[in-house]
């Protein structure tokens, strides 16, 4: 309120009204710092999360060109980071993704193995945004140390709940993630890091983020961060425990469904659960309808019908996905409500689905089941139904044009215990072979 009232002149000026909004913006500018670890000249406001992850990314390679134009990134990274990377690669420059486990993790191993003379930033977020897995950031970061390659990271996710550990040399963050207004996100840059900001030069933040503060903003995110994490501890094991409920019971509630990401090292309010034969976004609306608000990183989104890139990297099932994020302040009985409603929600979407009869015919020794200009989950659908007929060690081919299938195929064959052959090419789209195992 003070902010409003007092913080709308200009910082940057010295009559007592522009002294006034400065003082406000300092002390939001401690406060933050405090929170992140770092000192207050090391920390910038920018206009939002994914604008200080392009700027850092983009400061940071231009600081360090002489050293050389390679990006390291993980393959789980939020979009942000990765369309910073496509960038880097048309201009030029070359980027390698480090791969990571089912869990969603990469290894400080798997950082030193990317690790080249000419690497001039790598990237790690701090936990995942889909399937909420931790990173192993502190070890990764000596990691690149030691190489003399700083380290960014994607703190959005993690910085409402604690100090993101370990010698980075670069952080980003969002004020919306921990409940603060939109609009508001934090570079902080340490001091010895080579950086050249980008785009036209801007008197303001240090001249790493251009434009007019929005200073109410500014100070109610800090504010915000400061009230979150007075009661993150005890908030977090709350949370954490209504999660691990969720991850406990939807598999024995609901039949055919693989719970994603790490069961331990994850954030406290974040569970991930993929459904077999399942249209991700008809489950979403049922949801809704409902009265529970949760996401998808279903493979067949409204608008690319391609898979989520994280559950790709991570080599899980993508279709019927549900992610079930829980704000600090959730009640337990809206999660036992939602357990009540999520059975029949899955079950109703499946019967909509319905399994069309699988257009299956003998060739040879191998079952063939065409599913081209079929979308997921329809090839894993008839996939299911006609396993059964295939003898134990002989093979069914699904034809498929859908992406999805290139996922979710070898998914079901992990879950239900089946051999996924490998990909074969075919005359439309693609041929996923898979042997009967039992």
């Amino acid at each position: 309120m003070a902010s409003l009232d007092e913080g709308w002149a200009d910082p940057a000026r010295l009559y007592r009204e522009g002294r006034r909004a400065r003082m406000l913006l300092d002390a939001a500018r401690e406060a933050m710092a405090e929170a992140v670890g770092c000192r207050a000249d090391e920390l910038v406001f920018t206009s939002s999360g994914t604008r200080a992850v392009h700027a850092g990314i983009a400061g940071a390679l231009a600081g360090r060109r002489r050293v050389g134009r390679h990006l390291i990134v993980s393959a789980v990274e939020h979009s942000s980071v990765l369309h910073s990377a496509d960038a880097h690669e048309a201009d030029g420059g070359t980027v390698t993704q480090v791969a990571v486990d089912r869990t969603g993790a990469v290894t400080a191993a798997s950082y030193a193995d990317a690790l080249r003379s000419d690497t001039a930033l790598a990237c790690l977020q701090s936990a995942n945004h889909e399937v909420g897995t931790g990173q192993p950031v502190a070890a990764v970061a000596e990691v690149c140390r030691a190489a003399g390659v700083p380290l960014l990271v994607d703190a959005a996710q993690s910085l409402g709940w604690g100090r993101v550990e370990g010698d980075w040399s670069l952080l980003t963050a969002s004020a919306h993630k921990w409940g603060g207004p939109s609009g508001v996100g934090l570079l902080v840059v340490r001091k010895g890091v080579r950086f050249a900001p980008q785009g036209p030069a801007d008197e303001r933040e240090s001249g790493r983020a251009a434009g007019f503060e929005n200073l109410p903003a500014i100070v109610a995110a800090a504010a915000s961060l400061r009230a979150v994490r007075a009661e993150a501890a005890q908030e977090a094991v709350r949370l954490r425990e209504l999660t691990e409920r969720i991850r406990a019971r939807v598999p024995q509630l609901v039949p055919d469904v693989e719970v994603v990401g790490d069961a331990e090292r994850r954030l406290p309010g974040i569970v991930t659960f993929s459904c077999l034969y399942v249209d991700g976004e008809t489950l979403l609306h049922e949801l809704d309808r409902a009265g529970f608000s949760v996401s998808s990183g279903s493979s067949c989104t409204s608008s690319t019908l391609t898979p989520s890139h994280v559950l790709k990297a991570m080599g899980v099932l993508s279709e019927g996905n549900v992610r079930v994020s829980l704000p600090p302040g959730t009640v337990e009985e809206d999660v036992e409500r939602f357990l009540e409603v999520l059975p029949g929600a899955v079950a109703g979407v499946r019967e909509k689905l319905g399994a069309p009869a699988a257009e299956a015919v003998v060739r040879e020794d191998a079952l063939v089941v065409d599913s081209l200009g079929k979308r997921c989950p329809i090839p894993v659908i008839e996939l299911a139904k006609v396993i059964g007929d295939v003898p134990v060690g002989g093979t069914v081919r699904v034809l498929s044009d859908d992406e999805a299938a290139r996922l979710d195929i070898p998914a079901w064959c992990e879950m239900r215990g089946q051999e996924y052959v490998g990909e074969e090419p075919a005359d439309r789209g693609s041929a996923y072979v898979v042997r009967r195992l039992s």
